[in-house]
């Protein structure tokens, strides 16, 4: 598909996402000031986790079936030329997917607490339920919020020892199976959510330290760890965008009642504000591939004690 083709289809997207009634915990449009776009999903429960297609034509998401990261979870796809959904994983357990680079190429990788406990799982694109194929194995630690290599060959995940809930460690392992598996932080750390850069140099991070979270970037041996972010206010749920120039995040920072969304300089410096919804959450960004526009999960109030998120699109701001 040509780059002109593209354009004509996102411009045909952002020209036919309906405003809709909020009957899945979303807000109105109309209730907001910064221009955000619902997308016009035909699906209940709480919709999460948007991540892009390498083309920009399509979106993944995870969709937990009752509630706010209330198990079971499957994973859809939607098309957003028409609307159309596609069922990827549904087995009953929890299938959640992690945004940013969840998607390379046709391969799609996400985690699921199927029995015995949390590991990685990968799928392609245009494959049915059941045809998911397991990446991770180890008796005594978890896997889950991965991330793929631009070539596809790595994930990258946060992993921690089984029953334990504290200090994540971000660690990378073969897609393939092979090798050992190796961990690029530190077990007396707490890191998680990592994502993979587009030129595949760079994993970044959010780590828990003195009471918050801060997103942090390392090379992809673990060496050369820099915090990104500062300030008052956790900032979670980071991605980088296209060029890889850029984190976009989401954060309380500024005494927010709810975390809305903020874009920084992938070396640091001043965050700019994304989203302005004084009235709820907006969180889980993930960056699309032309550089033009951010897909994230949104709700009125704390996501936590609503019956769930619905997905929105807003335009970058001049940088």
């Amino acid at each position: 598909m040509t780059r002109l083709s593209m354009q004509k289809i996102f411009l045909c997207v952002l020209i036919s996402f309906v405003l809709c009634s909020c009957d899945q915990g979303g807000s109105d449009t109309a209730n907001r000031s910064d221009g955000a776009q619902k997308i016009n999903i035909s699906q209940n429960g709480s919709l999460q986790n948007p991540a892009w297609s390498p083309d920009g034509s399509r979106i993944l998401f995870t969709r937990f079936r009752s509630r706010y990261n209330k198990e079971p979870a499957d994973l859809f796809i939607i098309t957003l030329a028409d609307s159309s959904l596609k069922t990827l994983v549904s087995d009953g357990s929890g299938n959640i997917n992690l945004p940013g680079s969840s998607w390379v190429g046709s391969k799609i990788v996400f985690s699921s607490t199927r029995e015995p406990h949390d590991e990685i799982y990968i799928i392609n694109d245009n494959g049915n339920p059941g045809d998911e194929v397991q990446v991770t194995d180890r008796k005594d630690k978890v896997a889950y919020e991965p991330s793929l290599s631009p070539d596809g060959q790595w994930v990258v995940f946060e992993s921690h020892i089984l029953d334990v809930e504290g200090n994540g460690v971000i660690t990378k392992h073969k897609v393939d199976g092979t090798g050992s598996y190796q961990e690029l932080t530190d077990a007396g750390d707490d890191c998680r959510q990592p994502n993979w850069s587009p030129s595949g140099d760079v994993i970044l991070y959010q780590r828990y330290s003195g009471g918050q979270w801060n997103i942090w970037v390392m090379s992809i041996d673990g060496s050369n760890k820099k915090q990104v972010t500062s300030g008052a206010g956790d900032k979670t749920d980071a991605s980088f965008s296209p060029d890889g120039t850029w984190v976009v995040y989401s954060s309380n920072a500024g005494g927010l009642d709810f975390a809305n969304l903020y874009i920084i300089p992938t070396v640091g410096g001043t965050p700019v504000r994304v989203t302005n919804y004084n009235q709820g959450y907006d969180g889980a960004p993930s960056w699309s591939p032309d550089g033009k526009t951010i897909a994230f999960e949104s709700c009125e109030g704390d996501p936590d004690w609503s019956a769930g998120t619905t997905l929105w699109v807003i335009e970058v701001p001049e940088l």
